[in-house]
């Protein structure tokens, strides 16, 4: 979603505070309702509530009476339910499928009292069934309800609290790195995300796993023509009977979507609007400090990364004469490979436009499918050797790899969304279907650690020695495509200035993008020479270790750097500026390049932004620069600091912004 569709969602929710009430009434109310409570994801989703609310896009006051209504609505009907059926609720589904549920909840009321009403609301495990037990266990009305109430409000604000903070702080973040501040938040919730998936399946797998045999079991009895193979994988006298199940699982549910996504491509909608608009967002959110880790973790799927991991891992495995082993690991990137050729050469799905024809650029994309059966087989190999409790770390840091992996590739603008899903669908499905062999198969143990030190090893000392060598050439390869558009140097100069080119950078939220009112036809050394003589300088802005200095307290105007911004995707290509006498402001000018050509010769026309900062500490320890308003001064002072150079000052005739206009004195007008 690029920024004016954000934009415009955002206004919707302003325009409509009755249907944002609606839908935080619905968010509370489900939370709290017997039985549904458990599957509502309430605090994430109240804390994208509390952000709005934070950003003064839905008032607070309204967000927490809906949040307060809706939970003391939900734990009403709950109650309600308890009341109405009593005892035998336990008799019902599916508390007689889950008798600990109730058991949990009555425990916790028995013991606190009307307190545990109040008590349950932060304790997921009991919070929608505590009311239903005060319900059965005919708690007095009176009683009930301004426990509940209470209950109701102080959880609501409490859930609401911490996501109010965050939407405030966000100027704050914003005049630092916002859109690093995203790429760090997408990071993190990635990493949430397949931690939870991974162990929650994994725990709920443990807990069902002789039941659901069971059912395969009693099913393949009945189905004589695909029981003969389900039955095979589904034996209860195997202890591998369940993984072996899982991987079934995993094969049908990756085939079915890798299929599906290829229909798509093969169909000759690719790329799809959803491809176009990632794509378009992951460019916004380019960021100079977020490109370098971005660009070393896309190196993890190069074939000079997993390479020599592939080949010591099967070195070691033959060495001990796991032979079973050894080669199922060495058909499971080789056939990989093959097949992503194959897939490439036969759709030549159209490349992105940053993307480059080189090795593993194509539908699906084979970086990601090579990543995914690496990281992902090995996970698969040693985890049937590990004890049972640690069998989930493998799959979670194979599925972590994957997944920044696959982010990464989306962030530099190397493929579109589907060569990323359709690469990760295309791995698991040779995973499953090869770890479905490999574990009827294999018959002897091996000693994981060894095997463990030379994959990790190999990976590390690889992926540190071709990352650094390749992320500043992945970078200068995957620069957001700017195409030019060639405008005649008297047109530009006559109004083109304020038809051709942006009059804000391209923020992420409207109200703080930058003013872009200086243009520059001509060579930059021209410019700088000419700002040289007038007292300013060249400046280096600062990097993460200028971002860790906004935390320090003792950091002083002069330490603090100013940091680098994008615009389109792209770095600043020249930064100069001018402290004042007191060293407490200073006076940046930042200019990037532009897409207009200026005719005759295609000479580039640089657009940027002189802005004045204040050094400003909030919190005691948190330290940035501040961009002050009065821009009309500041044009006035760069046109007198330019000296001779050639310029115009005029206003827009849509939004009335000043735009200094300058030319340098090698470019001619016509």
């Amino acid at each position: 979603m690029d920024s004016a569709r954000l934009e415009a969602l955002v206004a919707w929710i302003a325009q409509h505070p009755l249907a944002a009430g609606l839908v935080i009434f619905l968010i509370a109310f489900g939370d709290a309702l017997v039985i549904l409570g458990v599957a509502i994801p309430a605090v994430p989703l109240l804390f994208a509530v509390g952000t709005l609310v934070g950003l003064g896009h839905v008032d607070g006051g309204y967000a927490l009476a809906c949040a307060t209504l809706g939970a003391f609505a939900g734990d009403g009907i709950s109650y309600w339910v308890g009341h109405r059926y009593g005892p035998q609720l336990r008799q019902r589904w599916p508390f007689h499928k889950h008798p600990q549920w109730l058991e949990r909840g009555e425990v916790t009321f028995r013991r606190h009292g009307m307190k545990s009403i109040v008590m349950a609301r932060y304790v997921g495990a009991i919070r929608p069934f505590v009311p239903a037990i005060a319900g059965m266990l005919k708690m007095k009305l009176r009683q009930y309800v301004p426990a509940s109430a209470f209950a109701a409000l102080v959880w609501s604000a409490t859930f609401l609290a911490p996501g109010w903070v965050f939407g405030t702080s966000l100027d704050l973040v914003a005049a630092v790195a916002g859109r690093l501040a995203i790429v760090l938040a997408v990071v993190l919730v990635l990493v949430a995300g397949i931690w939870a998936t991974v162990f929650y399946t994994w725990r709920w797998l443990g807990a069902h796993a002789t039941e659901l045999l069971e059912r395969a079991l009693a099913w393949s009895h009945r189905h004589p023509v695909l029981g003969r193979y389900s039955e095979a994988l589904i034996d209860p006298n195997r202890p591998e009977s369940a993984s072996l199940a899982l991987l079934a699982i995993v094969l049908g549910l990756a085939g079915w979507g890798f299929f599906h996504i290829l229909i798509s491509v093969g169909g000759g909608s690719a790329p799809s609007q959803l491809d176009l608009t990632v794509h378009q967002l992951m460019f916004g959110l380019r960021n100079p400090l977020a490109d370098i880790p971005m660009a070393f973790l896309a190196t993890l799927g190069d074939a000079a990364v997993l390479t020599p991991a592939v080949l010591g891992v099967f070195a070691w495995l033959m060495w001990r004469r796991r032979h079973v082993a050894a080669w199922h690991w060495l058909a499971a990137p080789g056939f990989a490979l093959v097949l992503t050729w194959f897939l490439g050469y036969l759709l030549d799905m159209p490349k992105p436009p940053a993307s480059t024809a080189v090795f593993g650029f194509s539908f699906p994309s084979a970086s990601v499918t090579l990543a995914t059966v690496v990281y992902g087989f090995f996970a698969v190999l040693i985890a049937r050797e590990l004890p049972g409790r640690n069998r989930a770390w493998p799959y979670v840091v194979a599925g972590l790899v994957v997944a920044l992996l696959g982010f990464s590739r989306l962030y530099l603008g190397a493929h579109w969304l589907s060569d990323v899903l359709a690469g990760t669908l295309l791995g698991l499905l040779w995973i499953a279907a090869l770890g479905i062999a490999y574990r009827r198969r294999m018959v002897r143990s091996f000693w994981v650690r060894p095997t463990a030190t030379v994959f990790f090893v190999a990976i590390l000392a690889m992926a540190t020695w071709h990352g650094s060598r390749s992320a500043d050439e992945m970078l200068e390869r995957f620069q957001p495509p700017m195409a030019g558009a060639p405008v005649a140097m008297d047109a530009w100069w006559r109004d083109d200035w304020q038809q051709s080119l942006p009059a804000r950078r391209n923020e992420l939220h409207g109200r703080d993008a930058w003013p872009l009112n200086v243009q520059l036809a001509g060579p930059l050394d021209s410019l700088r020479a000419r700002l040289l003589l007038s007292g300013w300088e060249n400046y280096s802005t600062g990097g993460w270790y200028g971002l860790l200095q906004t935390l320090d307290k003792d950091v002083t105007p002069h330490e603090l750097p100013v940091l680098s911004a994008t615009h389109q995707g792209r770095g600043e290509v020249l930064v100069m500026a001018r402290r004042d006498d007191a060293g407490g402001r200073i006076r940046v000018l930042r200019l990037w390049a532009s897409p207009v050509l200026l005719q005759p010769g295609d000479q580039p026309l640089w657009i940027g932004t002189v802005q004045e900062l204040e050094f400003t500490r909030r919190l005691d320890f948190f330290s940035y620069w501040r961009a002050l308003p009065g821009e009309d001064a500041l044009l006035d002072g760069l046109r007198h600091d330019v000296g001779e150079m050639e310029s115009a000052l005029d206003a827009r005739t849509d939004d009335g912004q000043r735009v200094l206009r300058l030319r340098a004195p090698q470019v001619p007008a016509g």
